[in-house]
């Protein structure tokens, strides 16, 4: 999209990002929630570390599975149609989870939440990449996951205060509510994209073709290694096991953890449309992309060394932690600036799902490792869980490095162009 929109076409873009930022804020509650309420289904469900890692990852699950799925039904049927859907089924998956009795019930309704928000994400990235420049999607995407972790910001400590006067059963029956209310309003308030602007990639018939041109790119690829590292490792840990590594391995009150966690979420919350603007507006990638992700190693080597910090410095780490994150938000962008412009939702999407991927391995393992670690100090075994996920950070790490720098243009068009 570069042609100037009239004042009406930009209250319908700011409708639509408004809508699908509501459902991303819903996407991100769901996905740190269990973190907060572990203590309580652990002990409502009688769930050991392993299963209670299942429980989380179902999230995941089919969010990763469904992420390539959603980029092309983004790109044929549109995001609008697509994006109802999915928040009809969150919504649905919330009030099972929120009544569930028993844990099969509970896996069912947390596998019901993945499927519907595995759409949302997607489907925003394609709204925003028909509705705004090019040179604008780095900060829109920063914004957006300013708002995202918003709800990851009040399913830390906010939730954890709040389950202690409330039934957590009641919380996501309301979260439940919402989401096929908004799905309501999804279907009657957005467009996909302004009048006469080319949106899709081929059309149904064309998805294949559309999905073999992003395969081949190695970019893509490097892309979604990144992801699958960086943000598998942070959501694996943000997500779920960050409050029981501080509350069993550093032996801090839940109060405390899930502050950790909430500082984190900040982090990451205020510093995502910092770097995205100061990317957009420098006109280079890279350099953004390979820095910030060389201090996010960083942070996790007192993690795996177990050190007891003073509470300033264990919340300037998680802080650290949550800022370094940030530069996710150009993986993006990167991935929609190395593939046609018309394929963006399946490039995004494609790149998505390894972030989404890691997280739904990384859970449970990190579990597996817990459980077979009975036999040590906790602060040891949660060393041990807290070096598998450094690993997978560092392949991230690597793989960023090998990013290309696309100067916050499309490279394919101007390639083409040539």
């Amino acid at each position: 999209m570069s042609a100037p929109l009239s004042p009406r076409l930009r209250r319908i873009r700011l409708l639509a990002f408004t809508l699908g930022a509501a459902g991303f804020f819903i996407a991100f509650f769901h996905r740190v929630a269990p973190g907060a309420i572990a203590a309580d289904l652990r002990g409502a469900y009688e769930l050991s570390a392993t299963t209670l890692g299942f429980v989380a990852a179902l999230y995941f699950y089919p969010y990763a599975l469904l992420q390539l799925p959603s980029g092309v039904l983004a790109d044929s049927v549109g995001p609008r149609r697509l994006f109802t859907g999915g928040m009809v089924v969150a919504g649905m998956g919330s009030l099972l989870f929120a009544f569930a009795p028993g844990a099969g019930w509970l896996l069912a309704g947390r596998g019901l939440v993945g499927v519907g928000v595995a759409v949302v994400f997607v489907s925003v990235l394609k709204l925003i990449a028909n509705w705004f420049r090019d040179n604008e999607f780095g900060t829109w995407v920063g914004v957006l996951q300013l708002i995202g972790n918003t709800g990851a910001v009040l399913a830390a400590w906010p939730l954890a205060w709040v389950v202690q006067h409330v039934a957590w059963s009641g919380v996501f029956a309301v979260i439940g509510v919402a989401s096929i209310l908004l799905a309501v309003a999804l279907w009657f308030g957005v467009q996909d994209a302004p009048p006469g602007a080319a949106t899709v990639g081929g059309g149904r018939a064309g998805w294949t073709e559309g999905l073999a041109v992003v395969s081949r790119n190695p970019q893509t690829w490097l892309a979604f290694a990144m992801h699958f590292g960086i943000l598998g490792s942070y959501m694996t840990f943000a997500g779920l096991w960050a409050v029981p590594y501080l509350t069993d391995g550093q032996g801090l009150s839940r109060s405390d953890a899930t502050l950790h966690v909430t500082v984190m979420i900040i982090g990451f919350a205020l510093v995502a449309p910092v770097i995205g603007t100061a990317s957009d507006r420098s006109g280079l990638r890279r350099p953004f992309i390979r820095g910030i992700s060389l201090v996010y190693l960083a942070c996790w080597i007192p993690l795996v060394m177990g050190w007891k910090l003073p509470m300033w410095g264990s919340l300037a780490l998680f802080a650290f932690v949550g800022l370094s994150i940030g530069n996710s938000v150009l993986c993006w962008a990167v991935a929609k600036e190395v593939n046609p412009p018309a394929l963006a939702g399946t490039a995004t999407s494609l790149v998505n799902t390894g972030g989404f991927l890691g997280a739904a391995l990384l859970q449970p393992a990190v579990g597996w490792i817990l459980d077979r670690s009975a036999d040590v100090p906790q602060v040891e075994a949660y060393g041990r869980a807290a070096g598998l996920l450094a690993a997978v950070a560092l392949a991230g790490v690597v793989a960023a490095f090998l990013l290309r720098e696309t100067h916050c243009r499309n490279v394919h068009r101007q390639d083409r162009d040539r």
